[in-house]
């Protein structure tokens, strides 16, 4: 356990005099995703360090001064997420959080990886964090997925549908605006303007942008649904404004409890040798737009087959969730997004049997790990689904009686088919740090 979330100067300072007999791991974020990575290496041995922006949204300056930037005299730093606290993270401290300022983000992660003394792997686990990695390209860090192009063709809507339409892989009826065109990165023209595209989708419908990261950055949301004609003009003219290409999408009737994902690990060797788990969100808080609380293996051959295609098509290797959401009315799968890197339930997957962490670490290092085959798992977020039970009288407990006396007594942990996000009582530090936060007076920056 990370005694302390330090500084940057603190934390380089901690680890010039710690010594590692392999490659550590920096995981980024530190809240609930990155507590499922590192619990994941941990336990086959990797030492992790967590690394992320303070709680005041900044990286220390070692000063050792208290003062209003959080930092207290012995070096530490206010932080509030899950992952520090866990047994399974060696060290945690600040960098420079690379939206405000991507060289200096390069430069804390350089004189870590110093103090270190020898080459450390990286996971990024927010898009933000994935994308600095990849785009600063530190020295000294190895970076287990495919580079800052591949990236950008598959999260890049625009190829990724085109991608989708090239390969027969439904998805939603999309169309990528003119009025924004001069923005556009991808290879697509644009194939409608605001008024054909009213037209053919109707309302309310859904404006996305081809590169999210400026549009979440600009709007603070990865999408806008638009309720009539007035609201989609505006949103296509702040877009235009801001710099932003932006593509219309038809809002689908999702059918609730049925999105499915493919969460994989793809090695550079290629899909043929992908390690990949389909999960199914079977419930979400809130239900019809949330995040998932409960995850479930599920037995879809043609979602895996389809997410893999799209994977190779963009000669993509690494971790990804490639997301499908249910059409009710196509009565089928759409392929609605691809996130490249771990996601809030990456323990589920490690619970079946695919340990995605460990097969990354082990490509770009000297460690070895083959999977002993997925058995059916799943996966709550007990935060979430308790809220949901307790807020939504509609919603009817999918937990059994002996699932809660597992829970309860710690015994999930050795037996049945459950696993948690955070709760785990041979682990209790993230739990803990959560009911601290959960009634303060202050929120913590990212809910995963």
């Amino acid at each position: 356990m990370a005694e302390q979330f330090r500084s940057t100067e603190a934390l380089i300072d901690a680890l010039a005099d710690a010594s590692f007999d392999r490659p550590p791991a920096l995981v980024s974020n530190a809240h609930v995703t990155g507590l499922g990575v590192a619990r994941a290496l941990d336990a086959h041995g990797v030492p992790v360090i967590a690394l992320d922006r303070a709680g005041d949204g900044v990286g220390g300056d070692g000063s050792g001064e208290v003062g209003s930037d959080g930092t207290d005299g012995d070096g530490t730093r206010r932080h509030d997420g899950l992952a520090p606290p866990s047994n399974a993270v060696d060290f945690a401290g600040a960098v420079t959080y690379p939206l405000d300022d991507l060289d200096g983000f390069r430069g804390d992660v350089e004189s870590i990886v110093d103090a270190i003394g020898r080459e450390a792997v990286a996971f990024g686990c927010m898009d933000e964090w994935a994308l600095a990695y990849a785009e600063a390209d530190p020295e000294g860090v190895r970076l287990p997925f495919a580079g800052i192009d591949t990236l950008d063709d598959v999260l890049n809507k625009s190829e990724l549908y085109a991608t989708c339409e090239a390969l027969g892989v439904p998805y939603p009826e999309t169309y990528r605006l003119e009025e924004t065109a001069d923005a556009a990165t991808g290879t697509p023209d644009a194939d409608a303007t605001v008024d054909e595209a009213a037209e053919a989708l109707g309302f309310p419908l859904v404006v996305k942008p081809e590169l999210k990261r400026d549009f979440e950055e600009a709007f603070g949301t990865n999408v806008l649904a638009v309720a009539d004609r007035e609201e989609f003009a505006d949103a296509v003219a702040a877009a235009r404004e801001e710099g932003i290409a932006v593509m219309a999408q038809k809002r689908v009737d999702i059918a609730t409890g049925r999105d499915h994902s493919l969460a994989s690990y793809v090695p550079p060797s290629g899909v043929e040798d992908a390690l990949a788990v389909v999960g199914n969100a079977a419930v979400r808080y809130p239900q019809q737009f949330g995040t998932s609380c409960l995850v479930e293996t599920a037995d879809e051959p043609a979602i895996e087959s389809r997410a893999l295609a799209v994977l190779d098509d963009a000669g993509y290797h690494g971790i990804s969730e490639a997301e499908f959401v249910y059409d009710g009315d196509r009565g089928e799968f759409l392929l609605l997004d691809v996130n490249t890197r771990p996601w809030k339930w990456i323990g589920m997957p490690v619970a079946a049997g695919a340990n995605l962490p460990m097969a990354a670490y082990a490509a770009v290092t000297d460690a070895e790990y083959e999977s002993p085959g997925t058995e059916p798992t799943r996966w709550v977020y007990l935060r979430d689904y308790l809220a949901l039970l307790a807020g939504d009288d509609a919603f009817w407990d999918r937990l059994s009686p002996a699932d809660w006396r597992r829970l309860v007594a710690g015994d999930f942990e050795r037996e049945g088919d459950l696993t948690t996000g955070v709760y785990r009582p041979s682990d209790p530090g993230p739990a803990a740090k959560l009911f601290e936060t959960e009634f303060v007076d202050r929120d913590y920056y990212c809910a995963c």
